[in-house]
């Protein structure tokens, strides 16, 4: 089962599932489409948006788990 982490890039998590654009677009995330985004990780995409990752790291692997 993949698993994603704050250390994972963006572009590497959408590559396991494009459906993971869903979950962060709802978090306000609406640059997942951004070349910039791909390489960022998800604690850095937090940051920018003064967010927790670990909440949002949870939801993604939890959609992953199904």
């Amino acid at each position: 089962m993949a698993q994603v982490t704050k250390d994972t890039l963006i572009g590497e998590a959408l590559a396991m599932n494009m459906d993971i654009a869903e979950i962060l677009m709802k978090a306000g995330m609406h640059c997942v489409g951004c070349p910039a985004s791909q390489g960022e990780s998800i604690e850095e995409a937090c940051m920018v948006h003064g967010m927790e990752c670990e909440p949002l790291v949870k939801e993604i692997n939890e959609f992953l788990a199904k």
